[in-house]
């Protein structure tokens, strides 16, 4: 009985003291921060559901996986990593842009700042949007960035809180056929509950591109 305990006792510390081991592991401390552009002005996204997706990837080590970094609305990112070289690449077929997998290097070293430009396939400028009585009305010049791109749809968009996105929302205007352009789009509330009893209403407009998994956003207003 008691070699029997002497060898339980030594297996308990061995335990033991792998487990410390295991707890003893550094954890990443280093911070990257980004922010995806055209033309140095960060462009407005999809915040929910993992919409925007970046890839890391660090070489020269065995798990080769890609660490998946999200974008929020306001198109930018973080993560937090260990120091070392690391290779940014952008997913393919994936945002309102020319997409084709660009990959980015960066050599991370406590807080890290970085710039992903892209080219989106339109842009959004001199947007509004007001609420008046049951109507929300929304306003924006819509550019045409690359050539034979086409509209598939604007929408306005409106939520109950600050996300705002074509699968968040609890009020929404669709238009097809639309040109680049100054449009107009309007979303008649007077029968939506929903927007009629939120204490909060934010909204946004979205132009989404014929072929593209995701819309380009406005700025979002504040309407109560």
């Amino acid at each position: 009985m008691k070699k029997i305990w002497n060898i339980c006792s030594l297996l308990s510390l061995s335990l033991l003291a792998v487990s410390c081991g295991l707890d003893n592991y550094d954890e990443p401390e280093s911070f990257l921060e980004g922010k995806i552009t055209y033309e140095g002005k960060q462009l407005g996204l999809k915040g929910t559901n993992g919409g925007i997706q970046l890839q890391l990837y660090q070489d020269g080590y065995a798990n080769h996986n890609a660490i998946n970094v999200y974008a929020t609305q306001d198109g930018t990112f973080s993560a937090v990593l260990f120091d070392g070289p690391y290779k940014l690449v952008t997913k393919d077929k994936n945002g309102p842009w020319v997409n084709k997998r660009d990959t980015i290097y960066i050599e991370v070293k406590g807080k890290t700042l970085c710039e992903v430009k892209v080219t989106p396939y339109f842009t959004i400028s001199d947007e509004n949007i007001v609420l008046n009585n049951n109507t929300v009305s929304g306003t924006c010049n819509i550019q045409q960035i690359v050539q034979d791109s086409k509209i598939s749809q604007v929408m306005l968009l409106v939520s109950q809180t600050t996300f705002v996105d074509e699968n968040t929302n609890i009020g929404r205007q669709n238009l097809s056929n639309i040109a680049p352009g100054t449009t107009n789009i309007s979303l008649d509330i007077t029968n939506n509950k929903n927007v009629q009893s939120a204490k909060a209403l934010f909204a946004r407009i979205g132009v989404k591109t014929t072929g593209a998994d995701q819309a380009i956003y406005s700025e979002i207003f504040r309407l109560k």
